[in-house]
Formats: C-alpha cells, structure tokens, sequence
C-alpha cells in the first residue's frame, strides 16, 4: 500500500529503526510500500530520482533499506532490500559530495562519507548477505543506515552552514542557499 514519505521536522524520523527478528509477510509488505512509496515520490519530481528509502521515511521504525538496483537509469524501478543492514567496516578517507534526502524538502549538502564499506545484512529471504560497496552505492548504504540509526544527512553537517544547497524547481540546479534561506531552513529542520 502506497505510504506518504515524511518529512523534516517529523520527530519519528530521528527515532532509532528496530531489527527484524523474523522475516515474514508484513516485512515483504513493508518492502513492498517502501518501493511504491520511493516511486510515488519520483513521480511527482523532474530532477530527482529516488535511489534508496528506509522503512522510518514512510513511519516504519524497522531496519529495512531499499536501493534500486539502477540508479542511474530512471527507467529501472526495480530495488533490492537489506533487512538489519550495518556498516561492518569503513574504507579510505571521507569526501564531500552532494546528497539529498526524500525526507527533507528540496534541501542539498556536501556530506563527507567514505568512499568504501562492507555491509552485512539479510535479504527478504533471510539470507545472510555481505556487500563491499564503493562510490555512489557506498554513499547510499551510510545515508540510508544513518535512517535507521534516527540521523539524518542535514545532521551530519548542521555545523557547516556552506554546506547547505537547495534544489531549483524550475531550473533543477543546485544553488547555495541565501543566508536568509539558511536561517528558515535551519528553523524547519534543527
């Protein structure tokens, strides 16, 4: 069933994702909400693609994670999901790039992450599975593991202002926020 993704300022969305004990037919419903939920959301963007969701972002507090399989291609709207996914071990040194977040309206930042990580986690059929993950795909395994850990990406740079960016309707550019788009954001989101 299709959910609403939340957004900031909702407080549930800073709340810790419990583990999946047992994988059973509400976790394959849940997988199931999170991918229509993840498209509904593109389908009501024209510059933004939606690569991953975790279970919180539609008010789930499970550690469930979706990624498309092809985030590169708009086309592919198929996912795979990591149930309790965590990070087993992190690789090379951090380096900003720009991230944005379903569950944070038309904000953008520079978030440090590393480069490399290896993940353990179970797929829908409760298998044990261990993923080295580089580049883009190791970025959103940290973004959507922060979701289950309640932190959100504006969390890991609210001390960094200039990290900020905001994403133009129109033109689908990412800009650097004004100061006075800062202060308001900052009171929607801290």
């Amino acid at each position: 069933m299709l959910q609403e993704v939340v957004t900031l300022p909702y407080p549930g969305l800073r709340k810790r994702s419990k583990p999946i004990g047992h994988i059973s037919d509400s976790t394959r419903q849940l997988v199931k909400d999170m991918e229509e939920s993840t498209l509904d959301w593109e389908n009501r963007r024209e510059h933004e693609v939606g690569v991953a969701l975790a279970a919180v972002q539609i008010d789930s507090h499970k550690r469930v994670v979706v990624i498309r399989n092809d985030f590169d291609n708009k086309k592919d709207k198929t996912f795979t999901a990591f149930i309790n996914p965590e990070i087993t071990k992190y690789e090379g040194e951090p380096t900003s790039e720009y991230e944005g977040c379903l569950s944070v309206k038309d904000l953008y930042g520079r978030v440090p992450r590393y480069p490399k990580v290896q993940v353990n986690a179970k797929n829908i059929d409760g298998k044990v599975v261990n993923i080295t993950a580089e580049g883009f795909l190791a970025r959103i395994f940290q973004h959507e593991i922060d979701h289950t850990n309640g932190i959100l990406f504006v969390d890991r740079i609210k001390d960094e202002p200039e990290a900020f960016h905001r994403l133009r309707k129109i033109s689908g550019n990412i800009e650097k926020l004004s100061e006075e788009e800062r202060d308001a954001a900052f009171k929607e989101i801290f």
